[in-house]
């Protein structure tokens, strides 16, 4: 980096962070002050990043962070391991930070911090995760100046049709998604491949998956990245988990383990092609996905997806190849994996990861027996379902011994009250719908 810096083709720096809906929040540094005194020392910023509303409003009730204790500074740690270029911005190279207070210690209920002791947890006992994320998105012709401006009413999809798996539709969005994906690598990402969905204008790019930091890491990135590749080419892009009343944006996240040398673990001889700790992960898996679905779906529109038939999952059922079930057993040997489809795209992948290494530690550790999979239609099965509402998940999330042995009173009491947050201002709020249902006839 220094080489890049002296000859000048790197002026600007991102420090970022990730925040508690997952968003990457920091600072831009000149290269040469980066070099010069962050990259040794890091570089501060308010503690209210994690303590405030997606409006960024300051709120009441988080322990770590208020006006009582003056909105003080933490430390934003450069993790030199996820250095990279930023080919949609000129001269600038960004890496991911770790969070610390002044005095030493980690900021507990930071993302990031949060995923990396569940890793350790796995490496206490001889395992790592890997993980792919499928996100999608649905691309509109607007800028997100005009799709603000007209109230998000009457604004134009990029499609017109369903165009999943449509060469011809997708084409339509190509050069976009071509600058997406091309940056994508530029950046040190994977790509694998892009194909259209069901809902008007919808896409998904994927990803090669990874350790489970890293992916994360990339999927954060990715995230914001695409939104300001599309802000350049005049477009907007939403990762809502229900923008409409078609098909929601899904975050699929697929996770394997294996051990610290390399070798697959979850496949072996037993029926379905798992091995007994594959098996006692899955268990983990169902057993916890209720409790721990605040960190899968954590907003009010999160709840919107769940729909039978919508290829969204309401059954605590898993099942082979199966996408009616909320877990999808898919690969073989080697490739054998857990798919968790209940996480929306507006899901934050270091909560949500947390969450599935949380679980499967759960099943692993207390050798759970794991049920018959599910064959036929899930949706029908008259199984348990996820939560309904945010503040069903809520509840069971506060209520939940394992969230509490597992992340902490603090970190469980932060993110319910996040939950809480919204809440109240979801039932402050006069919607659309109250006004065309209530305005005339009521």
């Amino acid at each position: 980096m220094y080489d890049e810096v002296t000859a000048g083709r790197i002026d600007t720096v991102l420090l970022a962070i990730a925040d508690m809906q997952g968003r990457l929040q920091g600072k831009r540094l000149s290269a040469r002050y980066f070099l010069d005194e962050v990259l040794e020392h890091g570089s501060e910023g308010c503690n209210y990043l994690l303590a405030v509303d997606v409006d960024m409003n300051t709120v009441a009730g988080y322990a770590m962070s208020s006006w009582e204790r003056g909105y003080g500074d933490f430390v934003m740690k450069p993790d030199l391991a996820t250095l990279r270029r930023v080919p949609w911005q000129e001269g600038t190279a960004m890496l991911m930070a770790d969070l610390a207070w002044e005095g030493g210690g980690d900021v507990t209920a930071s993302p990031r911090q949060i995923l990396r002791r569940q890793i350790a947890r796995l490496r206490e006992r001889g395992l790592a995760a890997y993980v792919g994320t499928e996100l999608e998105f649905i691309v509109y012709e607007d800028s997100y100046e005009d799709a603000w401006k007209r109230a998000y009413r009457d604004i134009s999809p990029a499609n017109l049709y369903n165009v999943d798996y449509s060469l011809l539709g997708t084409a339509r969005v190509e050069p976009l998604l071509r600058r997406i994906r091309r940056g994508m690598e530029g950046a040190g990402l994977y790509v694998e491949s892009a194909k259209g969905e069901c809902n008007l204008g919808q896409h998904e790019i994927a990803f090669r998956y990874d350790e489970a930091l890293r992916t994360c890491d990339h999927h954060a990135i990715y995230k914001n990245g695409a939104k300001e590749i599309a802000a350049q080419d005049g477009r907007s892009i939403t990762f809502m988990a229900k923008p409409n009343q078609r098909e929601g944006n899904s975050c699929h996240v697929h996770i394997s383990l294996r051990s610290l040398e390399g070798d697959p673990v979850m496949a072996g001889s037993e029926p379905y092609g798992l091995s007994p700790l594959g098996a006692r992960f899955i268990a983990g898996q169902l057993a916890c996905l209720r409790e721990l679905t605040l960190l899968y779906a954590p907003n009010i529109n999160s709840y919107k997806r769940y729909v039978p038939g919508s290829f969204a999952p309401t059954a605590v059922k898993w099942g082979v190849d199966n996408r009616t079930c909320s877990l999808r057993l898919v690969g073989h040997g080697l490739s054998l994996r857990v798919e968790n489809r209940v996480p929306g795209g507006d899901v934050n992948p270091y909560l949500a990861v947390s969450a599935l290494i949380a679980a499967g530690l759960h099943g692993i550790d207390n050798e759970l027996p794991l049920e018959e999979p599910f064959a036929g239609n899930a949706y029908d099965s008259g199984a348990e379902t996820v939560p309904h509402t945010l503040r069903d998940a809520l509840a069971l999330f506060e209520g939940s011994k394992l969230a509490r042995e597992t992340f902490g009173d603090d970190v469980v009491e932060h993110y319910a009250n996040n939950a809480r947050v919204e809440l109240a201002a979801f039932d402050a709020a006069v919607t659309d719908w109250e006004l065309f249902r209530g305005f005339e006839r009521m």
